[in-house]
């Protein structure tokens, strides 16, 4: 989660020694959120940045940074998978380094209207860039077996299955509407999580991800980024969850010439399985 103004980025040290930016180059920050990653850029050297958002509100927001540095701040509305594209708009061919924070911005967690969040109650949304389909339109319309799909795959839910058949019952009553009734649901259909932590924090990042395509992003954008390094240019991505932290990792070793071996944190290498009897029944 990155951001400034009481959003503090994550790993900012390590982040800014590892792009080593330095004055007169060119770098990307394709996930701008609240600007912490921009602003400690642009203040380690007399680079140029451009920054990617999808995300209308971030844009917003970054005008009182590139009024900060005049000239060196570039704003661009856009997924960062379409880093490519969107250079090409500004003439722009090659890149010193890039950076990527992937997943959800503390900005969107903690605005209710965004619904992101199941520590408040709002609108089940999660749209990242204010378009497209909702959370909403997939909890209400998806069947039940690829809604539990969906659960398992991208939030690691082990009771996928028991929580998709509870929403679909919920669902025929009344639509599920907000984040706290989905939150209600969840929990009221899955055994407490040993670990301590809310039993809707599974299901409310598989459906983040789905609504968002953030797994196919991280891989476009990473592929994307390679393209546009210059000779000795860095990527630098940041990763909060083990979905994304596999992808970066099998990447990373690509493109080094390595094998790509499994992640310890692979489900699948793990050999864990959907929903067990018990869990299941």
């Amino acid at each position: 989660m990155s951001g400034g103004g009481g959003h503090l980025p994550v790993m900012l040290a390590e982040v800014l020694d590892t792009l080593a930016p330095r004055d007169g180059g060119a770098y990307l920050d394709g996930t701008f959120g609240g600007g912490g990653y921009a602003g400690a850029i642009l203040g380690a050297a007399r680079c140029t940045l451009f920054a990617i958002d999808r995300d209308p509100d971030a844009i917003a927001r970054g005008a009182a940074l590139a009024a900060r540095f005049p000239g060196r701040l570039h704003l661009l509305e856009g997924r960062f998978g379409d880093m490519l594209s969107l250079l090409a708009d500004q003439g722009v061919a090659a890149l010193d380094g890039v950076v990527l924070d992937l997943g959800v911005s503390s900005f969107q967690l903690d605005e209710p209207g965004r619904g992101f969040s199941f520590r408040f109650n709002g609108p089940l949304d999660m749209r990242m860039a204010k378009a497209g389909k909702s959370a909403q339109d997939i909890v209400n319309t998806l069947p039940e077996s690829e809604l539990a799909d969906l659960l398992f795959d991208l939030g690691e839910e082990r009771h996928a299955r028991r929580i998709a058949r509870a929403i679909v019952a919920a669902r025929r009553e009344e639509p599920v509407a907000t984040t706290g009734r989905l939150a209600e649901i969840v929990r009221a259909a899955a055994p407490r999580d040993p670990s301590g932590i809310d039993g809707a924090t599974r299901s409310f990042q598989a459906l983040r991800i789905a609504v968002n395509d953030e797994l196919g992003e991280v891989e476009r954008g990473l592929q994307a980024a390679a393209r546009l390094l210059a000779p000795g240019g860095r990527l630098v991505a940041v990763a909060f969850h083990s979905l994304e932290d596999r992808i970066v990792k099998r990447f990373m070793a690509r493109s080094a010439g390595r094998g790509a071996g499994a992640s310890r944190h692979d489900p699948a290498a793990l050999g864990r399985r959907r929903d067990d009897p018990a869990a299941a029944a």
